[in-house]
Parts: structure tokens; C-alpha cells; sequence
């Protein structure tokens, strides 16, 4: 049986050039998820977007070109795309996939967040 949440804990400095970190579990998702729905040359696109029930949400998305101002992390591989207001608003998180009796998803551990809603996917 598989361990049901990722126990991977990290702590990183946050910079202006890598505002998030991917855990190793993360990373894995995204690979998978990229070779299953996505094209070649495909990067993960990590947004924050005006929504949700406490004011933002989080938004992940496949996108092919960086666009003016984006960052572009790599990795182990994988390239993910923030854009410069997001990675402000995401700056110190790290984004981990976890599997258990609440669902399988990814989950964002945002030390900005004030206030989060119950399903884990949007912030105020």
C-alpha cells in the first residue's frame, strides 16, 4: 500500500527567480500529467487568478511559450511558467501531490495566504 500523503517537507529561500518549489511528488505529477494531456514542448503554467471563495484561486494550466515577464523554472526537467504577478502572490510556496481520503490532487502551502476555503484551491 502506498504511503497516502506525500511526507516530503521542505523548507526553501524563496528568490526572485524561483518564488515556488515542486516537491519530488510534485514534480512526478506533473511529468505524468504532461505525458498523458499534454503536447510536446508543453510546461506547466502556475497562476494565481481572481475567484474562488476567499478572493483568488490557483490555476494550473499547459502552455507552450513563455509570455513577456514570465519566469521559467526547470524542474528536474520539467518547466514550469509563473507569471511576475502571481509569483508574487506565491512567493515561499511550495506545491506538493497528495493522495489520501480527502482526494488526490495537488496542494499549495502558501505562507501568504491569510485565509484558505475548505477545498484547498483558493486563498485570500
Amino acid at each position: 500500500m502506498e504511503n497516502a500523503e506525500s511526507q516530503e517537507s521542505i523548507e526553501f529561500e524563496a528568490s526572485d527567480d524561483k518564488p515556488i518549489h515542486l516537491t519530488s511528488s510534485a514534480i512526478e505529477a506533473v511529468r505524468s500529467a504532461l505525458k498523458e494531456e499534454g503536447e510536446d514542448g508543453d510546461a506547466l503554467r502556475v497562476s494565481v487568478v481572481g475567484g474562488g471563495c476567499s478572493g483568488y484561486q490557483y490555476n494550473l494550466d499547459f502552455d507552450k511559450n513563455p509570455r513577456m515577464g514570465d519566469l521559467t523554472i526547470d524542474f528536474d526537467g520539467v518547466k514550469i511558467l509563473v507569471d511576475n504577478v502571481s509569483a508574487g502572490m506565491l512567493r515561499g510556496t511550495v506545491i506538493d501531490f497528495v493522495s489520501g481520503l480527502n482526494g488526490t490532487g495537488f496542494k499549495f502551502n502558501n505562507p501568504n495566504a491569510n485565509r484558505t476555503c475548505g477545498c484547498g484551491s483558493s486563498f485570500g
